[in-house]
């Protein structure tokens, strides 16, 4: 039984297929677009249009960009010889927010995962790997989640760039800052304690 008129249901069909929005909130949003006056919701959609044709990757980090180069690679002030391996564009704004890493960045477009049939051909790694063998390159950050989907691509891609003369490193983790021992798990502590440095 339909509680809502066909074009409403079809809104609330479009936001709930949206990452992370279950079927209430997928109401909550329809409503709220509906209750947007004509001129608004013209901006609204305009917006995802312009999104959807004006971003597209820059060609040598493959993060998002609205054409050309993306700013850190058209930054002179950034390290050319150090990449920093991301599966996801968002995972660039959370290492930017930290400001403390001043290198280029790679941008994988996902993980290899075979259970959602995700391989190495289907990920940016041709292009990591043609970027490392030209040669300026010192160090690859694998910078991916440490998962097992993620860690399954930090080694491939660490055995993949062997045969460079480049040292390939992974992000440190363990104890979150703040965190208390007691409630870390097993796995979590094993990798603090391989990760420890001096101090």
């Amino acid at each position: 039984m339909e509680y809502f008129p066909a074009p409403l249901e079809k809104l609330v069909e479009q936001f709930a297929r949206l990452p992370g929005i279950g079927g209430k909130s997928a109401q909550r949003l329809a409503f709220h677009v509906l209750s947007l006056t004509e001129e608004e919701a013209r901006e609204f959609a305009d917006a995802i249009l312009e999104a959807k044709r004006g971003v597209t990757t820059c060609p040598v980090c493959r993060n998002l960009t609205a054409g050309g180069l993306c700013p850190i690679c058209a930054s002179p002030r950034r390290d050319e010889s150090t990449i920093c391996v991301v599966a996801d564009p968002r995972d660039v704004m959370a290492i930017e927010r930290a400001r403390e890493y001043n290198g280029r960045y790679h941008v994988l477009h996902g993980v290899i995962s075979p259970m959602n049939h995700v391989g190495p051909d289907d990920l940016e790694i041709k292009s990591l790997v043609e970027r490392v063998d030209q040669g300026n390159i010192k160090e690859v950050i694998m910078a991916t989640n440490p998962d097992t989907e993620g860690e399954a691509t930090a080694m491939y891609l660490a055995r993949l760039l062997k045969p460079f003369d480049v040292r390939v490193t992974r992000l440190a983790y363990g104890i979150p800052v703040g965190g208390h021992l007691e409630f870390a798990d097993d796995a979590t502590l094993m990798r603090a304690l391989e990760g420890r440095r001096e101090l």
